[in-house]
């Protein structure tokens, strides 16, 4: 449905001009969205201003809809009006190209046009409320600058936590030293284990390399707050920390280590080209930077959300493929049983079942539902942030989750625009070379991992679904890099919760038990908050306490250096029994542990009631595993099989 006919004036502008109802609010909104998106290169004027100078057109016709003029004194009216303007914006060619030749999306846009014009009133009161009172396209300088810093906090944050830990965890007398990971890899794959394995470790794998990498991270983590050469910055930083991933082995195989190098490598093309910060002459924000790191936001919260549906865990609310309210179970378990939790976990433990259940419930809507409106306009997108960041602090309050949540709420700050806090910036124009190639950039990893992250996406709705033969060969490519990543925490809900108790003897009569930081062992000590710090064995032992020592090879090399007496593994712990020389004898028994009751903690005071299970490992010395290297040579065969 297009313009009966196109009026041709006697008097044109000398560049095109959009004449407007200037009685209109509706209008008086979006033409200055117009106004901006046009650039200069297109003037407005209200019609009652203007109307004398073109007598060709009726008043009537400029009350009904807007007017373009172009210099050859050629008219167009309506949504053709609008397409035509955009024209001579090269980003938005493809709207005017669309309306002559896509077939129908001329009639559907007049009568589009004609509802609105016809009900402006009603389209004012739909304006404030998606928008508010600017409609202007957004600009995104602050969310730039700030979501920078709390990047940079968060590096400094995970460099300096796995700083304090990396020689008991991968140093050369810790659990799994890198030094022997790396030569046990290549021996067995060749020169493909280059590849498979991107680190800086295959050039040095000395405590002191690995001190290296982690104090350049915390300068460089500096330099980015500070908004110092941030690009430069950037790319250091994914390097250093993808480096000490690979090196850190199971260690540092957590999902926020992942979305931390996603969301790192993706700033590369977000971040200025600038050596300092120039308040008033900051480059263009990148459109297509600030898309992928959307992208990553949504995939994030819909994955995680998702996955909980489709695992064929009831305790989500997910019965026969219908919902049920009454099987929102998940969090009469979570509390108790997560990896770490604080102590408000206890408290929440001890809420009503119906405030549980619609926690589970809001917890699936956030993660599922409210994604969907970062893509929406101002307020609806400003909302989605703000339920979001409350998910995410709910979640820290009552469990450790080490960086996973800032960095969570770091990219919600990505949905906040400069005029929902009345912040006005003037980007720069920035036709530098530099510029262009973070622009391009960024649009090649669009063309790239677009593709990768649907389908990661719709793996979350149908999990057994087959990758296509030529996506999955460019994943193959990417995963190592951990630059495409798939999310879903608690997919399945842990509904028990297993302890692992280590003790040590002189004798094989008197054991005693080793102490950890942070993860229960003496029931009368109140779960602690160490958050954002990660304490990463104490992490892993939750997690061997869902399989076997054969299951979890890392344990075996805790085991031996105990047995040795190794300091660099000592200082992991929060007591070692046996601080002059090391025991005779390790072993290991399993515990249930629950929370107790009010009662229960009014009467003893203690957190935790446990229930002992049984053995987990033997008693073992180390001269039987020197003797027989039976549980020694299982734990590097299988350190390899897990490569």
């Amino acid at each position: 449905m297009t313009n009966e006919s196109h009026v041709r004036v006697a008097n044109p502008p000398p560049k095109p001009l959009m004449i407007w109802d200037g009685e209109c609010h509706f209008c008086k909104r979006w033409i200055e969205r117009w106004r901006e998106i046009t650039a200069g290169e297109v003037d407005y004027v209200a019609y009652q201003e203007a109307a004398d100078q073109f007598p060709e057109i009726p008043v009537e016709q400029f009350k009904r809809a807007v007017a373009l003029i172009e210099p050859d004194g050629k008219t167009f009216f309506a949504a053709e009006a609008v397409y035509r303007s955009l024209r001579y914006r090269s980003s938005r060619k493809w709207l005017s190209h669309s309306y002559d030749r896509v077939p129908g999306f001329a009639a559907i846009s007049e009568l589009g046009y004609k509802f609105i014009a016809d009900h402006r009133k009603l389209g004012s009161a739909v304006t404030r409320l998606l928008w508010g009172k600017d409609v202007r396209p957004p600009t995104y300088f602050w969310a730039r600058r700030w979501f920078l810093r709390v990047l940079g906090l968060i590096y400094l944050i995970a460099f300096v936590s796995l700083w304090v830990q990396v020689d008991g965890l991968v140093g050369s007398d810790g659990i799994s030293p890198v030094n022997q990971f790396l030569p046990a890899v290549r021996e067995q794959i060749g020169r493909q284990a280059y590849s498979l394995l991107p680190t800086l470790c295959w050039f040095i794998t000395s405590n002191a390399f690995l001190h290296l990498l982690c104090g350049g991270g915390v300068f460089l983590s500096l330099l980015l707050i500070a908004g110092i050469v941030p690009v430069v910055s950037l790319i250091a930083l994914f390097v250093f920390y993808l480096s000490l991933t690979i090196a850190g082995q199971t260690f540092l195989s957590f999902q926020w280590d992942i979305l931390l190098l996603e969301t790192g490598f993706l700033s590369i093309f977000f971040a200025p080209w600038q050596l300092w910060p120039k308040r008033g002459r900051e480059p263009p924000v990148s459109r297509a930077a600030l898309f992928l790191l959307k992208v990553l936001l949504f995939k994030l919260m819909v994955m995680s959300g998702v996955v909980k549906l489709t695992s064929g865990d009831d305790s989500w609310g997910w019965l026969d493929h219908s919902f049920h309210w009454s099987a929102l179970t998940a969090l009469d378990y979570h509390y108790w049983s997560q990896p770490l939790p604080t102590i408000f976990a206890w408290w929440a433990d001890k809420s009503p079942e119906w405030f549980k259940h619609f926690s589970v419930a809001f917890c699936l809507t956030v993660e599922i539902i409210v994604p969907l409106f970062i893509w929406a306009p101002r307020r609806p997108r400003l909302i989605a942030a703000g339920l979001i960041v409350f998910l995410q602090i709910a979640i820290a309050v009552t469990g450790n989750y080490c960086f996973f949540n800032l960095l969570t709420v770091a990219l919600c700050l990505l949905l906040i625009d400069d005029a929902s806090i009345n912040r006005k910036y003037a980007a720069v124009i920035d036709r530098r070379y530099s510029y262009r190639l973070s622009t391009y950039g960024a649009i090649a990893v669009i063309v790239v991992t677009l593709p990768i992250n649907a389908w990661l996406i719709f793996t979350a709705f149908k999990p057994d679904a087959p990758w296509p033969r030529p996506l999955a060969a460019v994943y193959g490519r990417l995963e190592a890099f951990r630059i495409a990543n798939g999310y879903g925490l608690f997919r399945v809900m842990t509904k028990d919760r297993r302890e692992i108790v280590v003790e040590g003897s002189s004798d094989g009569i008197d054991w005693l038990p080793y102490e950890f930081k942070w993860k229960p062992v003496d029931v009368m000590r109140a779960p602690g908050w160490c958050a954002p710090h990660q304490p990463r064995l104490d992490w892993q032992m939750w997690f061997a306490a869902l399989g076997t020592p054969q299951q979890n090879p890392w344990f075996g090399g805790l085991i031996i250096r105990l047995l040795q007496g190794s300091a660099d593994v000592s200082r992991l712990l929060a007591y070692n029994p046996f601080p002059d020389q090391p025991p005779r004898y390790i072993r290991a028994s399993f515990y249930r542990y629950r929370f107790t009751t009010r009662e229960e903690h009014r009467r003893s005071g203690a957190w935790w009631k446990r229930q002992e299970l049984g053995e987990y490992l033997p008693a073992v010395s180390l001269d039987q595993l020197r003797q027989g290297r039976g549980f020694a040579a299982r734990r590097l065969s299988d350190t390899r099989s897990t490569v």
